[in-house]
Formats: structure tokens, sequence, C-alpha cells
């Protein structure tokens, strides 16, 4: 006999499910594979969640030239280019991407003179590949208010999503997030952030402007209020991965005179088919020990290589480093993949062979560093 709406054993079925809903947590769990047989084990949602380690110190950057960009055809294709790299800057926890200019004089005075802020159909190839990785870098929920609409963005939302750690949705929760201020309190006593959660957080005693971008750390998940922290500090910390900086410079030696790092670069690779193959490199016993290094720093050429950049920078050519001497700006200059097949290896297909190839030395790096501080 069908059961009639109203009975008990239909409310039961009702206060189990109400007693399921209210049991479930509001924050969000790292998913727990360990132990997993194959019929519990959940594979439709990613499970590769970042898992901090510890403070770390050390940082990965890397640099490249934004003629790359100027080499595509249409704005599809460029968009897609910056979305390939800007996906190997988060798969590979890099800190810092240089965007420098490789082009020579002839070229750069036929460019147009137009402001970098202006809507229009025409950027400049290093301008707009800083600007689709500073999009793409930043948090999904402050995107609105620190990028206006501009020709550059128009189809960046086709690109997959960087999904980094400081991406965080609203049921998650982390001890540090991003956020935009919103207003000064009418006391003065605080400055009002908007975090991403469902409701402002106070910054006590912060006076920062309106449409500021701030790191945050939360002391728990029913705080409301937060502390501004160094964009640094969640690295530094717990070590987490906590997205890329994105800079710009005029030339290939202005990515080493404008380092933002303290003592600059610990050392350097300038990548060419013309340099050492990548399994000779990491078998020096120079590099066996990589404790001392806090900062290296990974070079790529564009179409014509690191030597056409070298010889486009005025200081190189003061220095004489032109034609095979270019090597000597680096500390080691590396072939990432000798016996090639193709006959050229694109900047894009390059950024992820010489992470992935140089992986085991940075890995070493981190252990070294692990080793350090204990």
């Amino acid at each position: 006999m069908p059961m009639m709406p109203g009975t008990s054993e239909d409310k039961k079925r009702k206060r189990e499910s109400k007693e399921k809903k209210s049991s479930k947590k509001s924050r969000t769990e790292q998913p727990q594979q360990n132990g997993a047989t194959g019929q519990d084990l959940d594979t439709s949602k990613p499970s590769a969640v970042f898992q901090p380690s510890g403070g770390r110190s050390w940082t990965l950057s890397i640099a490249l030239p934004g003629s790359i960009i100027a080499n595509a055809k249409s704005h599809e294709q460029k968009t897609f280019l910056a979305g390939q790299i800007a996906r190997a800057l988060a798969v590979f926890c890099v800190d810092e991407v240089v965007i420098f200019d490789d082009e020579d004089v002839e070229t750069r005075r036929r460019r147009p003179s137009i402001s970098e802020n202006d809507y229009t159909a025409y950027s400049h190839p290093d301008h707009f590949l800083a600007h689709l990785l500073s999009y793409l870098e930043t948090p999904p929920h402050l995107r609105k208010t620190l990028f206006p609409m501009h020709q550059n963005l128009r189809t960046a939302g086709t690109l997959p999503s960087l999904d980094m750690p400081h991406h965080l949705r609203a049921n998650e929760w982390c001890e540090y997030r991003e956020g935009i201020t919103t207003a000064a309190l009418a006391d003065g006593s605080g400055t009002l952030v908007d975090v991403g959660l469902p409701g402002y957080l106070k910054l006590s005693g912060a006076d920062i402007p309106p449409n500021t971008r701030v790191t945050v750390h939360l002391k728990d998940d029913d705080s409301k209020e937060a502390e501004a922290v160094s964009p640094d500090t969640p690295r530094q910390d717990r070590g987490y991965y906590w997205g890329f900086n994105v800079r710009q410079c005029s030339s290939l030696t202005d990515v080493f005179t404008e380092c933002p790092f303290d003592g600059g670069y610990d050392i350097s690779f300038g990548t060419s088919e013309r340099g050492r193959p990548l399994t000779d490199v990491l078998a020096e016993p120079s590099l066996a020990d990589p404790s001392s290094l806090q900062h290296p720093l990974i070079v790529f050429g564009g179409v014509a290589g690191l030597e056409t950049a070298a010889k486009n920078d005025a200081n190189c050519r003061q220095m004489g480093l032109l034609g095979e001497k270019v090597k000597d700006l680096f500390d080691v200059w590396v072939n990432l993949l000798p016996g090639q097949g193709s006959r050229t290896i694109r900047t894009e297909e390059a950024v992820w062979l010489g992470l992935m190839g140089l992986r085991p030395f940075l890995e070493r790096v981190g252990r070294s560093h692990e080793v350090n501080s204990r």
C-alpha cells in the first residue's frame, strides 16, 4: 500500500535529511584519500590540494620577452598564449614573472604611442602579457573592482582558471585571504575589507585607501576582524604558494639590475638550444648543494633567442655580451631538450619544459632549506 504524505515514516525521513544538511561543516576540508579503497575513492573532484609544509623563504622567478605576444595573429591567440604561460606559473609555484622588452629600436619606434589605460584595439605586447597575467593571478572576487573593462581582457573569460591556493571560495577556510578595501570606518578605528566571505571584515587601526588589494590574516573562521600582512607572509610563515608577482622591465639586463630581492638572484639559468644539455647541468657538483640559494631565476628567449635580446640591449652591447658571449650573462647556459624533433621550441612550450626539467634541482633547493630550518 503506498505511503500517504504526513505519515510518521515520511516525517522521519525529512528529519534525517535536515540533520544531514545541518551537520555539513562551514569550512571546506582537504580531501583525505589515504587508505581509500577503489570503491570509496571519489575521483569526480580535484584532489591535488596544495598542502603547506612550513615556512618557505626561497622564491622562484622566471623571465621572458613580451614580444612572443606580437607573433600571435589574433586577439584570441594572444589571450590563449598568455593563458598557457599563466597555467605553467601556477602549476609550478612560480613566485615572480618578469616580462622584458627584447625588440630593436626600429620596431619600438614604429609602435603607436598609446597610454596603457586607454580603451583601444592596440596594446603593446609587453603590457598585454603583463595585463593578462596580473588579471589571471588575481582572485576572481577582486577582478571586477581591480580591472575595469579593457580591450585586452575581452576574451580572458574563456581561459581556464588557475585555481591557486589564494583563489578561495566563500565556503573554504584559510587563515590568509586576499581582499579589497571598501571604506574607512567613520570613527577612524579601521577599514572594511571584502575578502570574498558573506560579510566585510574590519582591519583594526589600518587606514588604507579604498579599492586597495590587501593580504589579510584571520585568527579563526568566526572572526569579524583581520590583520593586514605582507603578501609574502603566507609563503614565509606557513609555506603557502600565494600567487606570482608580475614585473615589467625595458631590457634583458634590467631583469637583473631591477631585481626586488636583496642581493639579487643567487643563480640564473639562460635557456638556449646552444646551451649545455640539461642532464649534464643537473649533474654538476656545484649544483649538488643548493642550501645557500634563495632566489633562482630562469630566463627564456623569444622567437630569435636570448642572443637577439642581448643584441638589442644597450648594456649588453657596451659590455660586449653578444653572440656566443651572451652565455656569460648567466650562471648556467642550458639546453632544455637536446635532440628536439621540431626545428623550433616555442617560448610558451619552453616555459613548461624548463620548469619541469629543473624541478629536481628546485626540489633540492626546497629540501635543503627545510633541513636548515630544523
